[in-house]
């Protein structure tokens, strides 16, 4: 680690692209994994600019596909790393699209993606600390260490084994679920 504490706009990265029709869907819109594609890209360039190391994908949350994206719209993402931990960072993205002949701008959606630094043997390696040097940044680091929480306890309990599936059968049908048993 060639420095002990980056800033979060250092990471700062944005990415404009063209949608092709090529990206398209059946439904003649933009196919969610091109775009899932491009977050990914860019959480990888976020996180390395941050930590100097090469990083891989560990986990991604909140996408959710707000409005849809055109063919001949020009998609422009932003990320920045929100948080830090010892060796992973939680990347913050947004994504808008633009329809260039109505200049007409939409959310399209937001996300975060964990990112991990490794070093060159492939082993786990300490990212610098993140300086915030702004409200904004102080929020997104500390919705990043809840987000961090949040998930840990959703790994645990859908990993935590069922131990009495006749409750769970009867919660499920109490919740008027939409499913049937058949044994």
């Amino acid at each position: 680690m060639s420095q002990e504490f980056r800033s979060v706009t250092f990471s700062e990265t944005t990415l404009t692209e063209l949608m092709i029709p090529a990206y398209a869907n059946f439904g003649g819109k933009v196919h969610g994994g091109i775009l899932l594609s491009l977050m990914d890209k860019i959480a990888y360039a976020a996180a390395t600019k941050h930590s100097g190391m090469y990083c891989v994908t560990v986990a991604v949350e909140g996408v959710e596909f707000l409005s849809p994206v055109e063919v001949g719209d020009l998609v422009t993402l932003q990320a920045s790393v929100n948080y830090v931990g010892r060796s992973t960072m939680i990347v913050g993205i947004r994504v808008e699209s633009l329809n260039p002949r109505m200049s007409y701008v939409r959310h399209t959606n937001s996300c975060y993606f964990t990112m991990a630094a490794k070093n060159d043997d492939g082993e786990l390696t300490e990212v610098p600390g993140l300086i915030l040097e702004s409200e904004t940044h102080v929020r997104r680091f500390y919705e990043g260490r809840r987000l961090k929480l949040i998930s840990a306890e959703k790994r645990k309990m859908l990993k935590a084994p069922l131990d009495d599936l006749k409750s769970a059968i009867q919660e499920l049908e109490l919740g008027k679920e939409r499913m049937k048993i058949n044994f």
